[in-house]
């Protein structure tokens, strides 16, 4: 495509040479015939001209033709031969400039000159053969033949080029082509400079980067799945076999009641990662106006405490999110401040600066700084909440904090100077 763009640009230059060329050459012959039938033509007003008019050595052709068609005088080279040309410049237009060709002596470019206006003027002409780079196709074949090594060197240039540009390419495909999802940990090599290719590389190990954090997420996630499972239904089978080994020591009763606790364990963990798993996967939720304040109310009133929870009453506070979701992070926030409190948990709303915070508290015995973070992930669970909670799934907060962020908000813990301090933000929706 180089090669054929680059020829298309070479012909029309060399068209524009060849014509520029054949212009140059056609003007400088036709200004010196011109000179030279000029000259002879005061000569013939003044009455003296030789019979045998003496030519240049750039112009040989001259003849003074009179109104009949006779040569009244000549140069030595058209001396005895018919008129130059038949034509006759009118009198109003006494200079012309003509080519001339014969089949034997080929074509000759003239200039011709009426001496006078008068009907009987006698007519000068001065010429010469037709130079040979207008008569013949010498000038289009050299020109083609100048041009064929302009279009080896670019396409010699444009191989190398696009060869040394697209090798970067070559080896990224094959770097490519040998990560596995087994082993992500491979890059692919950065190209010097800082061009496209260079934005590819670099982009291509973001996302490389991206997909092995994602998959060693994933393989946490089921080995931390595989390991939390692994506790209820091993004790449930436990209970089950001593209930059918020893029926005798058993209560059938008892050994119902401890399977289906183990059961509401294990549905209560397969519930929150089926969460998990909508949240990772699915479309977002529709967006709807959702009053954060109402929804604490609603939540708080819903239920029975084993604590008071106190809600503070800052007004409506506007986000945009799905109602379902929002609801759940909000229950599992008071839920979580009821179940350490030991006299009361708080709730706020208020909105500020185009942000929307809920604050939920508690004054039990809070969370220790070290471990503010690791309480958002999945499975994790204090030795406080384990006591206080032994069926719970750890995952309520990971849900939450996951929500959040889906909402383009963010959930972290707070110092507060008495118990834990969750603070939810989001977008405040303008009402």
């Amino acid at each position: 495509m180089a090669v054929a763009l680059s020829a298309v640009f070479v012909a029309i230059g060399g068209a524009s040479v060849d014509a520029a060329i054949r212009y140059k050459v056609e003007v400088d012959t036709f200004e010196a015939t011109k000179r030279v039938a000029s000259q002879w033509s005061a000569a013939v007003r003044n009455g003296a001209v030789p019979r045998v008019i003496p030519a240049s050595a750039a112009v040989d052709l001259i003849q003074v033709v009179d109104a009949a068609g006779r040569v009244l005088h000549a140069s030595r080279a058209v001396s005895g031969k018919p008129p130059l040309s038949t034509l006759r410049p009118p009198a109003d237009d006494r200079f012309q400039n003509l080519t001339e060709c014969t089949g034997d002596e080929g074509c000759a470019m003239l200039m011709a000159i009426r001496v006078s206006p008068a009907a009987d003027s006698p007519v000068v002409y001065a010429g010469v053969p037709e130079p040979a780079i207008l008569a013949t196709s010498e000038l289009d074949y050299g020109l083609a033949v100048a041009g064929l090594p302009i279009l080896g060197l670019v396409g010699w240039i444009t191989w190398v080029m696009l060869g040394r540009t697209l090798r970067p390419v070559q080896t990224i495909c094959e770097r490519m082509s040998e990560i596995t999802g087994t082993d992500l940990s491979r890059r692919v090599p950065l190209p010097p400079g800082h061009d496209e290719i260079t934005t590819l590389a670099v982009t291509a190990n973001q996302t490389l980067s991206r997909l092995e954090i994602a998959v060693k997420q994933q393989r946490r996630f089921a080995s931390d799945v595989s390991h939390e499972l692994r506790s209820p239904i091993t004790g449930l089978r436990v209970r089950l076999e001593e209930a059918l080994s020893h029926p005798e020591d058993v209560d059938p009763q008892e050994a119902m009641r401890a399977a289906l606790a183990t059961t509401d364990r294990l549905e209560a963990i397969v519930g929150d990662l089926l969460v998990l798993a909508r949240l990772r996967a699915a479309e977002p939720a529709p967006h709807e106006p959702v009053d954060l304040t109402a929804m604490v109310y609603e939540v708080v009133d819903d239920r029975v405490w084993n604590v008071p929870v106190r809600v503070g009453d800052g007004g409506a506070v506007w986000v945009a999110g799905s109602r379902v979701q929002l609801m759940r992070v909000v229950e599992n926030l008071v839920t979580n401040a009821q179940r350490h409190a030991r006299t009361e948990a708080g709730v706020s709303v208020c909105a500020t600066e185009g942000e929307a915070r809920l604050v939920v508290t508690d004054d039990g015995d809070g969370i220790a700084p070290k471990d503010r973070e690791r309480v958002f992930g999945r499975f994790a669970r204090l030795e406080e909440g384990r006591r206080r909670d032994p069926a719970g799934s750890g995952l309520g907060l990971a849900i939450s904090r996951e929500i959040a962020e889906a909402h383009h908000g963010t959930l972290r813990i707070e110092d507060s100077p008495r118990g834990a301090r969750f603070v939810l933000r989001l977008p405040a929706l303008e009402r």
